[in-house]
């Protein structure tokens, strides 16, 4: 699927995570966010919204372009800036199939250059991967809507200058009472909480978001009143797919530094892999690895052709999800040194191990799946 042009997207890529964010994201670690402006190099450097049609400032590319942003964060094991594809790939895609043509004309441009960090808000205290279940109210008034609520584990919190915001509209109506809003950072009401200490991805700016009777204009509605979570399910396929190739790269890159780890590493008079146990342990894991980029890249190729579905989606991220607790036994392998996050598998560990959990968990994964049977 990817062109002599894609690859070359690639290393342009590839270079610049290895240029100028690698030698300094073990200090952003400790600091718990990437700098402001490393975004706007970002963008210029056509790492943002590289799908966006040209038009709307985008990098007129396709999704394999998107693809291979997402391929090279995680190559790279860049955990600090996975927040450039949510930025890109799970909160401009609304915009541009569900915004005004203004709200295209003027957010896009500017989230694609990196002026503008968006972020998407989903998840609350009290509702994660139960979407319906979201308390966070937009009530009509004179000229636009109030909100009221907190949203956390939000991707991009603290650097987000714009906000695409789930809430209740029709408290009564579920699923079917869910409308989306494009909230100003700025406005009166909006606050920040705490950056939240998490286990891995350090360098994640991931932050508590609060409305306290924010006003957002009526302009400012994306989309169509209570019709949130169908566009909501259309996005998931898209993000899900995302986490998929995510969690296929991520382990063929920890099986690649353990092959090289356990040819180089010695105990009793011979090589790791010269241990039989070892060396059969990495050829399961092989195999899984190569099924898992076969399954993944089948769903791409569906997904390119408009034809991955819900349920298929969901199969995608439930497998590479699960087939990255081969990481945990590929971390036994170092010893001691697997748990010092100087070494890049303890950092895999860590870092790769949310994939099970956002963009719905493995278990809701699993109903959907099962719903489609």
């Amino acid at each position: 699927m990817f062109t002599p042009e894609h690859e070359m997207y690639r290393d342009s890529v590839a270079r610049f995570l290895a240029d100028k964010v690698l030698p300094e994201h073990a200090k952003w670690e400790d600091q718990g966010l990437v700098p402001r402006d490393l975004w706007r190099a970002a963008g210029a450097h056509g790492l943002l919204c590289p799908s966006i049609p040209e038009q709307y400032g985008g990098g007129g590319g396709d999704f394999l372009h998107s693809a291979i942003v997402v391929e090279e964060i995680a190559r790279a094991l860049a955990s600090g800036v996975t927040g450039f594809t949510t930025h890109s790939e799970n909160v401009a895609p609304y915009l541009l199939e569900f915004g005004t043509e203004a709200q295209k004309q003027t957010f896009l441009p500017k989230m694609a250059s990196g002026e503008i960090v968006g972020s998407i808000a989903m998840t609350e205290p009290g509702a994660g991967s139960d979407l319906k279940a979201i308390r966070t109210s937009a009530v009509k008034v004179n000229g636009g809507y109030r909100i009221n609520g907190q949203k956390t584990f939000i991707t991009n919190g603290y650097h987000a200058d714009r906000i695409l915001v789930f809430t209740k509209t029709d408290p009564d109506a579920g699923a079917r009472g869910i409308s989306l809003f494009w909230v100003d950072a700025t406005a009166k009401g909006f606050s920040r909480g705490r950056l939240l200490d998490k286990v891995g991805q350090k360098a994640q700016d991931t932050a508590e978001l609060f409305f306290d009777n924010v006003f957002v204009p009526d302009d400012m509605l994306v989309g169509e009143p209570n019709k949130g979570f169908g566009y909501a399910m259309s996005g998931l396929i898209r993000e899900r797919l995302l986490i998929a190739m995510r969690c296929a790269t991520a382990l063929e890159v920890a099986l690649d530094w353990t092959i090289v780890y356990t040819k180089e590493r010695r105990a009793f008079d011979k090589a790791l892999i010269d241990n039989q146990f070892i060396r059969f342990k990495l050829a399961e894991i092989k195999t899984l690895a190569c099924a898992t980029r076969a399954f993944v890249d089948s769903c791409l190729e569906q997904y390119m052709a408009d034809t991955l579905t819900v349920d298929g989606a969901a199969m995608a991220k439930f497998w590479a999800g699960e087939a990255t607790r081969a990481i945990d036994d590929l971390m036994q392998f170092f010893g001691g040194y697997g748990y010092m996050r100087e070494y890049p598998i303890a950092r895999a560990y860590t870092d790769v191990r949310p994939n099970r959990i956002y963009g719905g968990s493995a278990e809701i994964m699993r109903e959907v799946i099962a719903r489609a049977l």
